[in-house]
């Protein structure tokens, strides 16, 4: 039911105490996604290529083709870039 002022009371409540479990659903998740890197890492993993995988799988064959083929051509052109050119650009 609208208060006073027209607004319904117990739906804003709803909304806000269903964001305030998600976001506690979302803090106990990223937790446990600590707890995985940590434990991949207590094994000899790489947490950051394991972060780059995980990014790359995010993306779709061709998306992931033409990042590859751009990291490719850029890494080319700093190889063939003049020293000096190099020091300019920094």
């Amino acid at each position: 039911m609208a208060d006073e002022i027209g607004v319904a009371g117990n739906r804003v409540r709803s909304f806000v105490e269903r964001v305030e479990q998600l976001e506690l659903e979302i803090a106990e998740l990223n937790e446990g996604k600590k707890e995985v890197f940590a434990e991949a890492k207590g094994e000899g993993f790489d947490v950051k290529i394991l972060r780059e995988i995980i990014k790359l799988r995010k993306l779709d064959k061709d998306e992931r083709d033409e990042q590859e083929t751009l990291l490719d051509v850029y890494m080319r052109a700093m190889e063939t870039a003049e020293p000096e050119d190099v020091a300019k650009a920094a």
